[in-house]
């Protein structure tokens, strides 16, 4: 009994971008499925700006993941599929968590051993090993971690401002030891790395992918008065103060 993958990872046409515990990131080079001209000529291009095929491949050994709904593609190998809600209060709990950081109640959970395909993406994907730490993580950029790390929300110090600015009042946490793959709108080697000491970070936009859980994240006016705000253009900015790490997209903002 056991399996065999052939033509995947030792297909000419595919490269491991990114390997991390039993998470791989795999690259196309080239899109070779195009149907038409029109396909191929977009292809190319796409191909020329560095915006190609992803796809996380998960490996488990006796072990268990969870990731967001409807992500998987595939499965191959002896593994069970559950919701991870535990009951009545669980569904209620997992309910407020997603409603909260706009993420699906239901995290499929898959246990024992084989291998995971994700579905494919051009957005970027991001390993991130957390080492006993808590990471604060931007709505939407959640796709697969191992379930020893703990996924639960995290509320903004100032509701009003928040409104205020169009930003939810919620936000991901992931906190403990293990991996986390999160799918991006920036490459990971483009990601500016702020690192705070009891100091503060102000940003006009979402450009914060993630940051420390150790940092107070405010939403204000950019300046001390509405005079200030309008002089300077900016209005409203997102503030991170106190010691802590931010994850920065210096070229686009997610939406």
């Amino acid at each position: 009994m056991g399996f065999r993958i052939n033509n995947l990872t030792d297909n000419s046409n595919t490269v491991i971008r990114e390997k991390l515990g039993g998470f791989t990131v795999l690259e196309y080079i080239k899109d070779l499925s195009c149907t038409s001209v029109m396909d191929a000529t977009a292809q190319y291009y796409m191909s020329q700006s560095n915006m190609r095929r992803k796809q996380l491949m998960i490996e488990l050994n006796n072990s268990e993941i969870m990731m967001k709904a409807g992500a998987m593609q595939y499965t191959i190998g002896r593994m069970e599929m559950t919701t991870g809600i535990n009951g009545i209060g669980g569904l209620v709990s997992g309910m407020f968590k997603s409603a909260a950081s706009g993420t699906g109640t239901v995290k499929p959970h898959y246990r024992g051993t084989g291998t995971i395909m994700l579905e494919p993406t051009y957005n970027y994907i991001w390993l991130i090993d957390v080492d006993n730490d808590e990471v604060v993580i931007e709505d939407g950029l959640f796709l697969a971690c191992d379930t020893s790390l703990q996924i639960g929300v995290t509320a903004r110090s100032n509701f009003s401002s928040a409104a205020l600015g169009g930003e939810g009042l919620f936000n991901m946490t992931a906190k403990g030891k293990g991996i986390l793959a999160l799918e991006a709108p920036v490459p990971a080697e483009e990601t500016v790395v702020v690192e705070l000491e009891n100091d503060e970070l102000k940003v006009d936009g979402n450009f914060a992918m993630m940051w420390s859980n150790t940092l107070k994240f405010t939403v204000e006016k950019s300046g001390k008065t509405k005079i200030g705000s309008a002089a300077s253009g900016e209005g409203l900015v997102n503030v991170y103060r106190g010691t802590g790490t931010v994850w920065l997209s210096p070229l686009a903002a997610y939406n």
